[in-house]
């Protein structure tokens, strides 16, 4: 039976489990939500952490965590390693990567944004990394083909404006705000690109190349880790591409990658979600240009709005979500 299920991808992705992660997504968001803008990002992880979990309980795999909370001593729960699911003799072996709240700054200061995230696949299919860290560099199906990071940021930015049929000065790079990209972004100025700044979240900044309205055609920098491998679910269901290499920053990585020839090997969309099925599905905490967040009504009803993706199919589904609190168990499970 284990066999099996390692071997049939079509069969694992059963239709309903989409809507299964969906109502994870959800409850996530919701916890999280109630948390927004109150200036107590660890309170908004921790609820929203709480929620997933929880509602994990409900789904129908064999799941192992393999981009998660970090290691079992640091996290109660969602850990790396950890085993979710009902895991019943028939339930399907999969990988989960998961980011509870991507964007819990953005959630305590009330910025949009923030979304609540899960990536899932066939076991052995997703990438796992204890790394903080990767570089990246991520476009949309128009630009497929068109990136390598071994190659100099200007040699690619220029490649992808061919490919975009633009000129280079009219690209837009979304690039994470912070002090190591000031390199980068004296790069990009150099070219004449626009550049779009964002303090948090870069899983929604990566999906947002995949989309023309958003103004967005290449994402570059050094961002998480963990975001990366859920960055690159998203885009291989959407299209698009992204390579990344490993980023040494602390003591440990850096005698890691002193001692392993392959640390910083380059990394393909596939070598981070590989297959020919994977599975991501996030719901809006704060507004964000892709998902609308988090809305308490009245009658204690509250409204959310949820992306599902699927690479097998290459369809992408939004569901947008009354749920009426008051028929809620009290385990907040919907």
């Amino acid at each position: 039976m284990a066999e099996e299920k390692m071997n049939t991808e079509a069969v694992m992705m059963d239709r309903t489990l989409e809507l299964d992660l969906a109502r994870v997504t959800e409850v996530a968001a919701i916890n999280s939500a109630k948390w927004l803008g109150r200036g107590d990002k660890n309170a908004a992880d921790q609820a929203t952490v709480t929620g997933m979990r929880g509602m994990f309980e409900t789904v129908d795999i064999d799941g192992v965590v393999v981009i998660g909370e970090g290691e079992k001593d640091e996290a109660p729960m969602l850990y790396i390693g950890e085993q979710i699911g009902i895991a019943s003799e028939d339930s399907v072996a999969v990988d989960i990567a998961v980011d509870p709240l991507d964007g819990t700054t953005s959630t305590a200061k009330g910025i949009a944004g923030a979304i609540s995230v899960i990536a899932l696949a066939p076991r052995g299919r997703l990438f796992h990394t204890k790394n903080f860290y990767m570089e990246k560099i991520a476009v949309g199906p128009k630009a497929k083909g068109s990136i390598d990071l071994n190659k100099p940021l200007a040699e690619n930015l220029r490649n992808v404006a061919e490919a975009l049929d633009k000129k280079v000065e009219d690209l837009t790079v979304t690039i994470l705000e912070r002090d190591r990209h000031k390199d980068i972004i004296e790069q990009c100025r150099k070219l004449g690109c626009r550049i779009k700044l964002f303090r948090d979240g870069d899983v929604a900044e990566a999906i947002a190349t995949c989309f023309d309205d958003s103004g967005v055609d290449v994402l570059v920098g050094i961002g998480g880790a963990p975001e990366g491998v859920l960055a690159a679910a998203a885009l291989k269901c959407l299209g698009g591409e992204m390579q990344a290499r490993l980023y040494a920053h602390t003591s440990d990585e850096i005698a890691k990658a002193q001692k392993d020839p392959h640390y910083y090997d380059l990394l393909t969309i596939d070598d981070l979600a590989a297959g020919d099925d994977v599975l991501f599905v996030a719901t809006g905490v704060s507004d964000g240009e892709l998902l609308k967040g988090v809305r308490f009504m009245a009658d204690n009803k509250v409204s959310t709005e949820t992306v599902i993706m699927r690479s097998a199919s290459g369809t992408l589904r939004f569901i947008q979500a009354i749920h009426d609190m008051n028929k809620k168990p009290a385990t907040g499970i919907i």
